[in-house]
């Protein structure tokens, strides 16, 4: 099980960009830390989840 913002998924073994695409997020738009490493967005198609992962997604919202 991989938790994703603090929801368990069967993501393990998945590869990070693939996730973020099936549960809709803006790749321009987000930051992504697993196990309280933040992830480079370089890095997300590199990045398999694995079991007992962690992983904290943020979005950023424009306003002022």
């Amino acid at each position: 099980m991989v938790k994703i913002n603090g929801e368990e998924y069967q993501y393990e073994n998945k590869q990070l960009t693939a996730v973020l695409e099936e549960l809709n997020y803006d790749k321009t738009r987000i930051a992504v830390e697993i196990n309280e490493e933040i992830v480079p967005k370089v890095c997300y198609d590199a990045t398999i989840l694995k079991d007992g992962d962690t992983v904290e997604v943020v979005s950023f919202v424009g306003g002022g």
